[in-house]
């Protein structure tokens, strides 16, 4: 049986990868590259677009997209001479179902 790399052997995701996640997100600039490529859906944009458009030099580009990446917030793929950089729609969501796993539980369920 496998298991999808982010969760663990009960089907949900782990503290060390939602915290992961989150310490990704906590930094203004990948805050504003993650929402970015968000809006664009899959199609993504390429890492020279995506500094230009965010006024980030090519190095701290990288930098922020490697540690987007390394959450699994994001995916690349080659296409031609660049690489396309889009939000892991499928990740983003399994964050958001640990957050509210329990929602209300205390409350019998009610919120």
């Amino acid at each position: 049986m496998t298991f999808h790399r982010y969760f663990d052997n009960t089907g949900t995701m782990k503290n060390k990868d939602a915290v992961r996640a989150l310490s990704a997100l906590a930094q203004e600039s990948r805050l504003e590259v993650f929402r970015l490529l968000v809006r664009k859906g899959p199609s993504g944009l390429a890492a020279g677009e995506l500094s230009e458009k965010l006024g980030l030099p090519p190095a701290t580009m990288s930098f922020h997209l490697k540690e987007l990446s390394n959450a699994g917030l994001i995916t690349s793929k080659r296409e031609s001479r660049s690489i396309i950089y889009s939000a892991d729609f499928a990740h983003m969501q399994e964050l958001i179902n640990f957050l509210l796993e329990n929602c209300c539980a205390d409350n019998g369920g009610k919120c």
